[in-house]
This record gives structure tokens, sequence and C-alpha cells, in this order.
């Protein structure tokens, strides 16, 4: 138990949100606070080929780079190296290494890491041979090893015995592992494998720390930490809370936690609190469905994605599979609505030559919520809610649209209790949604989501999307109106990149074959034609 070794992977891990571009004066002060703490080996970031972009030192962790830097005495360099890149090098595994280092009596780099998928293994593993032989302590990161087989572990376990590897991690990728699961693997890893294991844990399900004390007290030796848990998604488990458990068990270790406590005041805190690394309920339900974190990261730093899309996006990946990442299956996810849409309700039986005024969510309805109720009494549209809309006198809203099958499910109690008719794809909805509706007035206007598309039908719309803006849209023009009248879409900041989302929506609805003339009533930042409530011709 006094064998164990720290180490901390926070610029290498945490780079993910900063594209591993550090402070210098952040990274002189860490090395330092990592000394305080007898932390064995800081992996100050990757290796790599990637050229793509700007990227930071801690991208490539050259030797010019490291040597900016003074290394306490008590502290070991290490790197890691992405098996994927290896794979796919066209000078094979060696030769694709043989371009990253030089022997290791010339490099400031003691320690090197190669993470690779369980499909990866035994194509790395002679580069593992290599490094070794140019004097590194080597070790193997698998990941993603909690939805692997017992077979398929022992089987790299096995393999992984004829290379002189120093350590053998295994690493809970989706944060989806308790410690019970944590001490299964191991014990399985250690039926075979004869030597050192270590762990690499994320927080998913807060379960970080307890994953990794569960594994010191089962074996394990090489535990990885990150400052504040610095790293994709929910993060890891903290150096700082690592040290200080393990402090009583590692007694020949100073543990000075002073220096570390002013690097996180100094430094990571302003990175989180901008970043917005840790566990949340999303990250949780990630860890639960086996679904990638970076997901979820990605999601929570899109303004686009609002509470339900997120929900419906894992839901979508808990059925389709998210244990790797791909922008495209996050986009799908964004909109439910896939397949021959279908639909038994006619708009145009109620709009048909008539104005419709649609309702929005902004702040402009509340703000001229009287000339728009004068506007109503007099001219008599059609009047369409979008949601739950509720600044306007309900008896002058004739009927309400929606179409998030998330967000109906969480709106469902006021629904029930809103007198309007609610137009949404209701034979498209799952069941679970239709029986919170149970009780309410539905029409079925069905509704497809299809790249590029506006298409009206007398029954069912294909859109690009599925935001209620454009699905109300569809109603009023299958519906024949005469022109269509938008309150309340005020539109946000310059910078939001939902302002530009809903310029490019509505600049596709107006240019498509049917489209009927759109006018904002209220002040709006979107790209459209204007004119104002208050005047006496519309």
């Amino acid at each position: 138990m006094d064998k164990i070794k720290m180490i901390d992977c926070t610029l290498r891990d945490g780079g993910y949100y900063n594209e591993w571009d550090f402070n210098p004066q952040l990274i002189k002060e860490y090395l330092q606070a990592m000394s305080a703490i007898s932390v064995d080996y800081v992996e100050l970031g990757f290796r790599s080929f990637d050229r793509k972009g700007f990227k930071g030192g801690c991208a490539y962790t050259t030797e010019n780079f490291i040597s900016q830097f003074d290394i306490p005495e008590n502290l070991k360099i290490g790197v890691m190296v992405n098996g994927s890149e290896l794979v796919k090098h066209p000078d094979g595994v060696v030769g694709a290494l043989a371009h990253l280092f030089k022997p290791a009596s010339k490099s400031l780099v003691t320690l090197v890491r190669i993470a690779c998928h369980f499909h990866e293994f035994a194509t790395v593993l002679p580069g593992c041979q290599w490094l070794k032989e140019q004097g590194y302590v080597v070790g193997i990161n698998l990941m993603q090893i909690a939805d692997r087989s017992i077979q398929e572990i022992t089987d790299v376990a096995h393999l992984a015995n004829q290379y002189p590897l120093d350590v053998l991690y295994f690493a809970d990728s989706m944060g989806s592992m308790n410690p019970e699961d944590t001490t299964e693997i191991i014990n399985t890893l250690q039926t075979v494998w004869q030597g050192e294991l270590g762990i690499h844990t994320h927080d998913n399900m807060g379960q970080a720390l307890a994953n990794s004390l569960r594994a010191v007290q089962e074996g394990v030796s090489w535990v990885d930490g990150t400052v504040t848990g610095m790293g994709r998604g929910a993060g890891n488990v903290k150096t700082e809370y690592l040290a200080i458990e393990l402090a009583p068990i590692r007694q020949n270790c100073p543990c000075n936690i002073t220096p570390l406590m002013t690097v996180i005041r100094k430094y990571f805190s302003m990175m989180q609190n901008q970043y917005g690394w840790g566990t949340n309920s999303y990250y949780y339900l990630a860890g639960k469905y086996g679904i990638h974190p970076t997901y979820i990261q990605e999601m929570l730093t899109d303004a686009r994605y609002i509470e339900e899309d997120i929900l419906a996006v894992i839901d979508h990946l808990k059925s389709v599979g998210g244990k790797r990442f791909n922008l495209n299956t996050l986009e799908a996810g964004r909109h439910f609505y896939v397949g021959e849409p279908r639909g038994t309700w006619t708009p145009a039986s109620l709009i048909a030559g008539r104005e419709v005024l649609i309702l929005g969510t902004g702040p402009g309805v509340a703000h001229h919520q009287h000339a728009i109720e004068d506007y109503i009494r007099d001219q008599r549209p059609c009047v369409i809610a979008l949601n739950t809309q509720i600044h306007i006198a309900p008896e002058l809203i004739e009927i309400r649209a929606a179409c998030h099958p998330v967000r109906l499910l969480a709106d469902c109690t006021e629904h029930r209790t809103l007198p309007q008719p609610l137009v949404t794809p209701a034979s498209m909805l799952p069941d679970t949604v239709l029986d919170a509706l149970e009780g309410k007035k539905l029409l079925d206007f069905g509704l497809t989501v299809e790249a590029n598309t506006f298409r009206f039908e007398n029954n069912y719309c294909s859109l690009p999307t599925s935001l209620v803006i454009a699905y109300a849209l569809a109603v009023a023009t299958s519906g024949q109106a005469s022109r269509i009248l938008l309150a309340g879409f005020d539109g946000y900041r310059a910078d939001d990149p939902r302002n530009n989302e809903m310029d490019a929506l509505l600049k596709q609805y107006m240019q498509a074959p049917g489209a009927i003339p759109l006018t904002a009533v209220t002040p709006t930042r979107y790209q459209i034609p204007q004119t104002s409530i208050y005047s006496f011709v519309l």
C-alpha cells in the first residue's frame, strides 16, 4: 500500500476544454503544487501528430516545451499517445513512435502511456516493447472497459503478459462504474495479469473517488487524478481528494496541500466557472446509460440545446448507442421525428383564408400585451400560441402548437389545464407522452425531420428541425393562411448561436415553395420584415 503511485493528468485531460493552451505561469505553479503533495508523475500532455487547428503546447509536449519549466526533483514527467493515431500511421506503430520519441536517456519524459480501445490493443503492444527498449516506463490505458465481457478482459490481460508493460491501466471512460464493478474488473484482471494495475476514473455518477479508493484496497498501485477533477464531461477524481485520502497510506510521502489550494484559487476555479466541468444530472444519466460524456459536454456549451433537447438526445442515444462521440449522431438526437410522417388533422379546416398570428415566448408578448389583445379582438386572426405561452388572454388563443416530446412531457400538467386544443404530431409521439396528455384535445398534424426541407402537406409536414416555430409555420402554411404575423420573437444576443440558427431557419422557410409572407409585429432581431402592432394598418 505504501508503494501507491499518484499520477496527475490535469493538463492532458483538461486540455479538451482549452485546446491544451495553458498559461506557462500556471504550469510552473502547478508543478510545484504537485511536488508538494508528492505526486509521482505529472502527465504534462499528449504527444501527437494532429495538426488540425491551433492547439497549445500540452497537445504536443515536445522536449523544447518541457525544457522551459523547472521540474522539481521528486517529480517525473509523463505523456500520453492516442493509440488510434499510432494504428493509422503510414509507418506503422513502431515507426510512428520513432517519430515522436528519442531514447529516454536524452528525454525529459520518463513515462509514456498509450490510450487505446480493445480493438486496438493487440496492434499497439509492439510499440510498448519498442518504448521499453528506449528506456521509458510504459503503460497502456484500456478505455471503455465497463461494458466488456470477462472473456474479453482476460484475453487482453493474456496478451499484455507477453510484453514488458510496467502498468496496465483501465479507464471507466463513461463514468458508469460503481465500487462493486471496480472490484469485479480488478479481480478478473488479477487472475491473469502478472504486473501492476492502474485506474483512471470519471465522475459522471459521483463515484470517481469511491472507485479509486476501492481499487487501491483491491491492489491497484497506480491512481490517476486531476486538479478539481478537470477533464472531459463530468471530469475525473479530484487530485486534491486523492491526496487527502491516500496520505495516511503513503506515509513516507509528504503531503502539503496548501500550494495546490492556492493554484486552484488562482487558476482552476476560474476555469471551472468558464468551462463548467463537473458532474450533474445529465452526466449522471450519461454514465448510467453508457453514453460518451463528450455528448453532454458539447450540448452544455452550445446555447441551442435547452433542457428538453439534452434529455431528448440522451433518450435517443440510449436506443442507438453513444459509446463513441459523433457530431452527426448528436444532431440527429436533437430531432425526434424520423420516418414516414402520420397525421389525421387538416389545418385548412380551421385556417384557410385567415390571417395567422403566432405568439412566441419572448418578452415582447408581455410588453405589448394590450396592443396585441386589441388587435386580436379587432381583426380576429387565428392565434397560435407556442407551447405554454400564457401572456395573452386565453379566450383569444385559438390553438396551441407543441412538438418536442420531452418538452411536452415536462409541460403536460399545464397543457391539461389550458383550454385550447393542442396541435401536435400525436400519432408519432411515444406512449409515455400520450399517457401524460390523456384527456387533452389533440389535433394530430404529422411531422418528419429532413435536412434542408420545408414541405407542407394536408395533414403533415417535413421540416429541417423539430423546433416548435418551424412546426407552427408549417401548420399555418398547410392551413393556407393569408399571411403570418409573429409576436414575441425578440431574438437573442448577437453572439448567441441560437440567433443565427433562427435566422437561417426563417430564411429557409421564406424561400420554400408555398411559403406565406411573414411579418414581425413586435421588436425582433431576426432578419424578417417588421411592422408595429400599434400601427393602424398592418
